[in-house]
C-alpha cells in the first residue's frame, strides 16, 4: 500500500488540459515561483512571466490590455482605483520645482491631490479654464511640466477645447494627461487628439457595476509608461486580482450598456428641462449647453450617460428630491448599470467652500445623474415626480 505524502501543502499540481477555458481564470496568488536564480533574473531583466502581485499579475493585465485595444494604446497598466491612476501618473513623471497645470473642475479628490499634496512634495500646482484655451496657455510657467483636464467635467459637465488644449501643450512642449472616465472611449480617444497620458477609472462605467474598485494609465512613450509603472509598483497602488476579474466580465458588455445608458440620459434630460422647479439641465447634445457646438464636434454627435441638473429651492428642495425618489440610489458614484443620484456639495465637492462652489456653479440644488440602462419611462416617471415633491407639487 502506498504512503501517504506528509503534507499535502504546496504540493498538488496544477492539472493540465488540452482544452482552455473560455472565462478568464481568476489567479489571486500573490507569489509566483521560479525554477532557478537565473531564470528569476531573466524575468527581472525584461523576461515573460509574474514574480510578485505587486509587481503584476494574469488578471490585471488581461484587463489593461482589453482597455489598450479601446483607446488605441500600448503598455496601459491597472491601477487600484481612479485616484491612484492620477497618483501614479503625477508621482511617476513629476519631481520637486516641476509645475502642474489642472483644469479648474476636476473631480474634487483630483483638486485636493493639486491644491494640497503635491505641494507637500514641492510640487507646483495651479488650475484654469479648460473650456478656454487661452486661458490655459496664459497659465503656463516656464517650468510648466503636465496639463491635467477631463474631457467631461465632474460633476458640471462642461467640455473642454480639447483641440485648443492640444495645441498649447504641443507648442509648449508640455505634457498632456487626459482623465476620459467620464466620456469612455466611446465618445473621445485622447491618444487620437495629441494626449500623452490617458487616465480612467475604471471603477465607473467601464466595469459598471459598483463591485470593483480599479484605475487604468497608459503613456505614449514607453520611457513614461516605465516610470507611471515603477511608481505604481512603489507605491503600492496595485489591483486586487478579484477586482480586475470583475472588471473583465463587466468589460465585455461596455457597449451594449453604454448604447443604452446615452438613450436614456437623451430623454431624462429632456424631461427634466420641461419640468417646474428645475432651473436647468446640462446635457452636451443639448442647444442650452454651454459647450454645445463643440460638444457636437468633438463627441461625434454624442452625448453619453451623465448629465446634471439644479433645483431651484436649494438644500430643502435637494433632500425633498432624494426621498421622493428611493428607486433611485443617491450615492457618490457613476457608471453603475442603475442610475445613481450625487450631490457634490456633500460628497465630491464638499471640500471647496460655498464660494468656490459657486465659481464652478454647484448649488446646494445641484445634482450630478450617472443614468443606467433601466427601462426609460419608468427612469424619466421616478425622477419627475421627485422633482415635483421637491417643490411641494
Amino acid at each position: 500500500m502506498a504512503k501517504p505524502p506528509s503534507s499535502l501543502v504546496r504540493r498538488t499540481a496544477w492539472p493540465d488540459s488540452t482544452s482552455r477555458p473560455v472565462v478568464t481564470p481568476l489567479q489571486p496568488s500573490v507569489v509566483y515561483a521560479s525554477p532557478d536564480p537565473d531564470a528569476l533574473d531573466a524575468q527581472y531583466a525584461g523576461g515573460t512571466g509574474f514574480t510578485y502581485a505587486r509587481e503584476g499579475h494574469p488578471n490585471a493585465v488581461v484587463l489593461a490590455q482589453k482597455i489598450d485595444m479601446l483607446e488605441a494604446a500600448t503598455g496601459g497598466i491597472i491601477t487600484g482605483s481612479g485616484m491612484s491612476a492620477i497618483s501614479a501618473a503625477l508621482l511617476g513623471i513629476l519631481k520637486a520645482g516641476d509645475h502642474v497645470l489642472g483644469a479648474d473642475q476636476l473631480y474634487g479628490r483630483s483638486l485636493r491631490l493639486l491644491s494640497q499634496d503635491l505641494p507637500r512634495l514641492g510640487i507646483e500646482t495651479s488650475t484654469a479654464d479648460p473650456t478656454d484655451a487661452a486661458a490655459m496657455k496664459a497659465a503656463l510657467r516656464p517650468n510648466t511640466r503636465m496639463i491635467l483636464v477631463e474631457v467631461m467635467s465632474n460633476p458640471t459637465i462642461r467640455v473642454a477645447d480639447m483641440e485648443g488644449i492640444a495645441e498649447v501643450a504641443r507648442a509648449a512642449g508640455v505634457l498632456l494627461a487626459v482623465d476620459n472616465t467620464f466620456t469612455t472611449p466611446r465618445l473621445y480617444r485622447p491618444f487620437d487628439h495629441g494626449a500623452d497620458i490617458v487616465i480612467h477609472s475604471v471603477t465607473k462605467l467601464l466595469a459598471g457595476h459598483s463591485d470593483a474598485t480599479l484605475g487604468y494609465v497608459a503613456a505614449r512613450d514607453p520611457d513614461l509608461a516605465r516610470a507611471i509603472n515603477d511608481a505604481n509598483v512603489t507605491w503600492g497602488l496595485t489591483p486586487s486580482p478579484f477586482d480586475c476579474w470583475l472588471a473583465e466580465r463587466g468589460l465585455h458588455s461596455f457597449d451594449l450598456r453604454f448604447e443604452r445608458a446615452q438613450a436614456n440620459a437623451a430623454a431624462l434630460a429632456d424631461a427634466l428641462a420641461a419640468c417646474k422647479g428645475v432651473r436647468r439641465v446640462i446635457y452636451p447634445t443639448r442647444h442650452d449647453h454651454p459647450d454645445h457646438n463643440r460638444a457636437m464636434g468633438l463627441l461625434g454627435g454624442q452625448g453619453g450617460n451623465m448629465l446634471s441638473f439644479e433645483l431651484t429651492g436649494g438644500r430643502a428642495a435637494a433632500n425633498a428630491l432624494t426621498r421622493a425618489a428611493p428607486e433611485v440610489a443617491f450615492a457618490p458614484t457613476l457608471g453603475d448599470v442603475g442610475t445613481t443620484l450625487s450631490h457634490p456639495a456633500s460628497s465630491s465637492h464638499r471640500g471647496l467652500t460655498p464660494e468656490g462652489r459657486a465659481a464652478l456653479g454647484i448649488s446646494e440644488g445641484f445634482f450630478r445623474v450617472s443614468v443606467g440602462i433601466e427601462e426609460p419611462g419608468l427612469l424619466i416617471e421616478e425622477l419627475t415626480r421627485a422633482v415635483a415633491a421637491s417643490t411641494g407639487g
